[in-house]
């Protein structure tokens, strides 16, 4: 197979984006636009990966060697942004006379692999670009073919006849260009159009009169092309992405009561008959296993979840283990370093944070729990609290198996609960309980005579 290089052009800056933010680096499903391109780059496994870039160019490079860490990308740097045939002209010290280059955008973020994997299979020694039949072509350039049906140049919509305007077939910027005459067609463009610029389309015209054959591939999926150049058109690619992945779901066997409103920032895997209400995300590494449900507006990140779960609507779960079984919500909090073992019951306004809760136990109602171990069996009253901070360390709450706490409990940590003990309701728990015993700890309740009399504001 042909040695290929991919260049990336990335520098544009992106004034419609209104943003301080280099446009490659505006998300679409929570990953930068130019990291999607480069995920799907590195799945043709070429021989180099050249980014051009330029505006915020510190910025695009830190985020970019963030995020892929083992990898060694080539960084060449436009400090002027004068066309897409002077992008490519920045790459040209990096690329040697053999082979072929394919030519990607960082603001292009859903090109399929596939569709550029059918691209490199049609690769043979001329020119393949990638093509699209749109019913309203504005904006784009198009596609110029000879008596022969051949390509023979790319017009850009501001420098075509009003005839050519009314070809359908566009220019979707993708080519791969034999390296060997790469250098000569970029050093030769001129920039005597209405837009002052030199376009990369002019090598197309170039090597049609150079008798070079130029093969052509259409895109399956014309979202597959479409750049980003506002939030109007980010939004739109947002929804498009969201769609391939709730429908990927569904092929899978989840069942979306409405794939349209789902949003998927990461990776989510489902087991067998689980069902996703409306509104949901899924950030991070999501996996669900048999038999669960996810209730309205729930949140899960970096969650693992076992069979049987349901969560119910309104809850976020955060780099977390549900056990099986286990009953959650609604409105419930489940912060990082949290584990429920199995069969537990965690319910409305209800925070948990770096907690294991044990088997079968419950904490139902406006209850906080913090730096805690719950054993099992254990039923937490509403408006309990493990008061684990004191200002400046953070402190562990032991509740052994078969405890009962009373409603409006506080413990203050570090403090064990011993197993079998019951804490009468609105206790103040500071020292270690006898196990199998009720323990009450409240102030002596007074009456202060005429206290309301006195300080009642009079009419």
């Amino acid at each position: 197979m042909t040695k290929i290089n991919i260049v990336i052009l990335a520098a544009g800056q992106g004034k419609r984006m209104n943003s301080s933010l280099p446009k490659v680096l505006h998300k679409v499903g929570n990953k930068s636009m130019l990291e999607h391109v480069i995920t799907t780059a590195l799945s043709l496994n070429p021989e180099n990966l050249i980014i051009v870039y330029g505006h915020g160019g510190d910025i695009v490079k830190s985020s970019i060697d963030e995020v892929f860490v083992e990898n060694k990308f080539i960084w060449a740097f436009q400090d002027k942004q004068h066309g897409t045939g002077h992008a490519l002209r920045c790459a040209l010290p990096h690329i040697d006379n053999d082979g072929a280059t394919l030519v990607l955008y960082g603001d292009v973020p859903l090109i399929s692999s596939s569709t550029l994997h059918h691209m490199q299979e049609l690769y043979d020694g001329g020119v393949v670009m990638l093509t699209a039949q749109l019913n309203d072509p504005t904006g784009y350039g198009r596609v110029v073919r000879d008596e022969g049906f051949q390509i023979k140049c790319i017009v850009e919509e501001k420098d075509a006849t009003q005839s050519e305007k009314f070809i359908t077939e566009i220019n979707t910027g993708f080519y791969i260009l034999p390296n060997r005459y790469l250098a000569k067609w970029l050093n030769s463009l001129e920039n005597n159009n209405n837009q002052d610029e030199y376009y990369l389309t002019d090598v197309i015209a170039k090597a049609y009169r150079q008798h070079i054959e130029i093969r052509y591939y259409t895109a399956a999926h014309n979202y597959e092309i479409m750049g980003v150049n506002n939030k109007l058109q980010l939004e739109y690619l947002e929804r498009v992405h969201q769609c391939k992945l709730a429908e990927a779901l569904l092929e899978g066997g989840a069942t979306l009561l409405d794939k349209s409103r789902i949003d998927i920032r990461g990776k989510i895997s489902c087991g067998m008959d689980c069902i996703i209400d409306v509104n949901c995300i899924f950030e991070g590494t999501v996996i669900l296993g048999n038999n669960v449900t996810i209730g309205a507006g729930s949140l899960l990140k970096n969650v693992i979840i076992g069979n049987n779960v349901t969560i119910k609507p309104y809850s976020i779960i955060e780099d977390a283990k549900i056990g099986i079984d286990s009953l959650i919500g609604p409105f419930a909090r489940i912060r990082p370093g949290t584990e429920l073992t199995g069969g537990a019951h965690v319910g409305n306004f209800v925070e948990i944070k770096n907690s294991i809760i044990g088997q079968n136990s419950k904490v139902n109602h406006l209850t906080y729990i913090g730096d805690s171990t719950i054993g099992s069996g254990v039923n937490v009253g509403a408006g309990s609290v493990t008061c684990n901070y004191d200002g400046k360390n953070k402190y562990k709450t032991i509740i052994e198996d078969n405890v009962f706490i009373g409603s409006g409990t506080m413990m203050v940590a570090p403090v064990t609960i011993s197993h079998g003990s019951v804490i009468g309701a609105g206790s103040t728990i500071t020292k270690t309980t006898e196990a199998n015993e009720l323990t009450v700890s409240r102030a002596k309740q007074v009456t202060v005579k005429g206290w309301v009399a006195k300080h009642r504001d009079k009419k």
